[in-house]
């Protein structure tokens, strides 16, 4: 066992000194891969399948994300909604519904696909046993026995995030595919900034 330094990463709140043995672990390889993005953005296209492999919804939009801690997701069509998580909070306005939402990030489990991906590498390390299943692709399986999905594949190419897939507690699949990808134009805290719209209803749950 030794001393080395973990890398920061899309999933790092901070670097961390800690002891593990020489060879890397799943997790570690994973988070190697998330290091290499600062921010992302581009489009998604979002399937929703149930458990005959038929096609229950679909949906597309685009996204935003800056390590750490930082999401936006978009959805565009069929409908519009707009999904945003900082540090602190996660806002859902539905805005055909013209609701908005108001959770905390801390101690969800809702939230741990996106904080995966956005910034926290607590949550990897102690709510995923995490699989490699190809040099591209790995498996994420929750440590929790109920946090409203069984799976999670995050699989890479081309140097960035390609598709996501989820599948929840009903055996329903929930496939994600990322295109237009930019890596390269600089995100700030700023561009995830929310105030609900005058004359929404607003819930907030911690409260």
């Amino acid at each position: 066992m030794k001393r080395i330094l973990l890398i920061t990463g899309l999933a790092l709140c901070m670097v961390i000194g800690v002891a593990r043995s020489a060879e890397p672990t799943a997790t570690d390889a994973l988070l190697a891969r998330l290091a290499e993005i600062e921010y992302l953005q581009g489009n998604f296209e979002q399937a929703q399948q149930g458990q005959g492999g038929e096609t229950m919804a679909r949906s597309s939009g685009r996204f935003q994300l800056l390590r750490p801690g930082f999401f936006s997701w978009e959805i565009l069509s069929p409908d519009s909604q707009l999904i945003i998580a900082n540090p602190e909070f996660l806002w859902h306005h539905d805005r055909d519904l013209e609701t908005v939402t108001r959770r905390p990030v801390l101690g969800s489990e809702q939230m741990a696909p996106l904080q995966v991906l956005g910034g926290d590498e607590d949550i990897l390390r102690q709510r995923f046993t995490v699989n490699r299943s190809s040099d591209s692709s790995w498996i994420l399986i929750p440590v929790a026995s109920d946090p409203g999905f069984q799976q999670l594949i995050l699989t890479f190419g081309d140097g960035t995030l390609a598709s996501m897939q989820i599948l929840d507690s009903l055996n329903q699949q929930v496939k994600v595919s990322f295109s237009n990808i930019d890596s390269t134009t600089p995100l700030a805290p700023e561009d995830f900034a929310f105030s609900p719209p005058d004359g929404a209803d607003l819930v907030y749950y911690d409260e």
